[in-house]
């Protein structure tokens, strides 16, 4: 990963909190909301974004009679999101030796 081809997903605060959030673990909808202090329809859309670019999967369910969808990074995600932070680590770096 290069600076000039940082991935969309990386490309917004929401984004990058959402996935920061799920590296330690599947999130319910309700707890990314509290979280990212997000509206529900900003939230929802750039999490469906994050899903079509395969950097989480969502799962719906029912739990109690009531609808409940959780949020989990993928093994590709989890490996871009590795690659941004160490462009970001590698910028720094040079960035201060200079």
């Amino acid at each position: 990963m290069e600076i000039n081809t940082i991935p969309e997903a990386f490309q917004t605060k929401l984004r990058l909190a959402v996935l920061s959030a799920l590296l330690t673990g599947t999130k319910s909808f309700k707890e990314l909301k509290e979280i990212t202090s997000a509206t529900d329809g900003n939230l929802g859309i750039q999490l469906n974004k994050l899903s079509e670019l395969q950097y989480l999967t969502i799962e719906k369910a029912f739990v109690n009679n009531k609808p409940l969808t959780t949020y989990t990074i993928t093994e590709f995600g989890r490996a871009q999101f590795k690659e941004y932070v160490e462009l970001l680590e590698s910028l720094l770096s040079n960035s201060i030796d200079k």
